[in-house]
């Protein structure tokens, strides 16, 4: 355990460099995905640039942009969430590979597709229609959208392996998938919205392989050590008390076989990453994922403030909390990496404050910061 002092003890654990695959991270501090809207046309503009450069250049050892959607027209529901395929679009991308590369820092695009969660008749396709496994909304018990075919799972896979390997070619460090929060990968790996009857619903394994194919199909796209994330979730929107695993040895079932197909870091998120997973045991859903796989894991949730991110969509605010506990974690190994949400949206400043020993200076969380692009 550190002796170091509370002000120099965030610095002195955090800031030990790591590796995903190769890549290597001048420190433990992740900027997780935070959609934002800020992209008309789905093109990132100046201004998105500089939001991400300058928390590379105050020292985040690894962006994760806000969610992109892949080249499907159902992935999204908003003209002003980027895209990430159309030469604009990926030009808009490549400047902010450029300019957090200038600064020093790495990122990786999150690559979406939403799903059941596509509201019809809203852009960026007003035409085409929500899918999903089984057609089912997250609660609904009736499929009120299409049921994906072999070629629509075939057109979504390859959806997210050409926008992977556009983010090898344009410049990234890698790719984060995003498997969570009741989109469409995770619509396949929940009960709940996965009620096929062919090999990719049925038992936990089974719903994992549109998951594992992707990840795989991504694989073969880019290079050997180019990184593949993959984040997941146990709640989902609306339902915060649904699990894809009720046990160590379930979550272990679904998360093999998207490991052996070619991830090499899971971001494992929660609402409070402070609370552990399952029962007789201390370790959160990041340490339990690194206990399974022994693949590299990032944590996340609230991390730095007092109470969870859900009081931001109330437009509530949120004071400063402790990172004792968070570096007790961290310095035992139970994860390798740190993502920081509304803390580093709020302060662009954030990392520079921590590793630099200056906690006394972290800000309290507003919700007004959501309205802005600092």
């Amino acid at each position: 355990m550190s002796t170091a002092p509370p002000t120099s003890r965030a610095a002195e654990i955090l800031s030990r460099p790591t590796t995903i695959n190769g890549l290597t991270l001048a420190n433990r501090i992740v900027m997780a995905p935070m959609t934002r809207q800020f992209s008309p046309g789905g093109v990132p503009g100046a201004d998105v640039v500089s939001y991400y450069a300058r928390r590379a250049a105050a020292g985040v050892g690894l962006i994760v942009t806000e969610g992109t959607y892949v080249g499907h027209e159902s992935a999204g529901e908003s003209d002003r969430v980027p895209r990430f395929h159309g030469d604009e679009q990926l030009a808009g991308w490549a400047k902010v590979a450029e300019a957090v590369h200038a600064a020093g820092g790495r990122i990786v695009p999150q690559l979406w597709h939403i799903g059941m969660v596509r509201e019809a008749g809203k852009p960026p396709y007003p035409d085409a229609p929500a899918i999903g496994p089984s057609g089912l909304r997250l609660g609904a018990t009736e499929p009120t959208g299409k049921v994906m075919t072999r070629a629509d799972i075939d057109a979504v896979i390859e959806a997210f392996a050409d926008a992977a390997a556009a983010a090898e070619r344009t410049g990234f460090d890698g790719v984060e998938l995003h498997g969570a929060h009741g989109y469409l990968i995770d619509q396949f790996l929940w009960a709940g919205t996965n009620r096929r009857t062919d090999s990719y619903g049925g038992d936990p394994v089974a719903r994992t392989r549109f998951a594992a194919e992707i990840v795989a199909a991504v694989r073969e796209r880019v290079s050997p050590e180019f990184p593949v994330i993959f984040r997941y979730s146990q709640w989902k929107p609306e339902a915060y008390d649904e699990k894809l695993a009720g046990t160590p040895e379930e979550l272990e079932a679904i998360l093999t076989p998207i490991a052996a197909a070619g991830v090499d870091a899971f971001h494992a998120s929660t609402r409070r990453h402070w609370l552990p997973e399952f029962e007789g045991s201390d370790l959160n859903l990041a340490g339990w994922t690194r206990k399974l796989t022994g693949r590299t894991t990032i944590t996340v949730g609230s991390v730095g403030l007092d109470g969870d991110f859900l009081r931001a969509f109330r437009g509530e605010g949120a004071p400063v909390g402790s990172l004792d506990g968070l570096l007790d974690r961290l310095e035992r190994d139970e994860f390798d990496l740190v993502a920081v949400g509304r803390a580093l949206l709020q302060d662009p400043e954030w990392a520079a404050k921590v590793l630099g020993g200056r906690t006394e200076e972290l800000r309290p969380y507003d919700a007004g910061s959501l309205r802005t692009l600092s």
